[in-house]
């Protein structure tokens, strides 16, 4: 299992989603329509793929996750961002 050290809940809520599958859902043929919504904001989108589902949850995913801050690779890196600033000479 995968673990992280990230602070928070493991399960977010902002990232809850709530998909409903239709009728003519059809696994055995691949065929997947439906709704999902995303439980805070209530925006929701129908489906007539896979496809579809799984590139607007990219898309809701990509808006609600913030890009990961710059992580200094080398030591060296790491020291200089450590280091307080000299430039504006106070």
């Amino acid at each position: 299992m995968h673990q992280t050290n990230k602070t928070g809940p493991p399960l977010p809520t902002q990232f809850a989603f709530v998909v409903q599958f239709a009728a003519e859902t059809e696994v055995g043929q691949g065929r997947f329509v439906g709704r999902v919504e995303h439980v805070v904001s209530g925006h929701a989108q129908r489906f007539h793929t896979l496809e579809e589902l799984l590139a607007w949850l990219t898309q809701m995913l990509t808006a609600l996750c913030p890009p990961p801050e710059a992580v200094p690779d080398t030591p060296r890196e790491q020291r200089r961002a450590r280091r307080p600033s000299t430039k504006g000479g106070t």
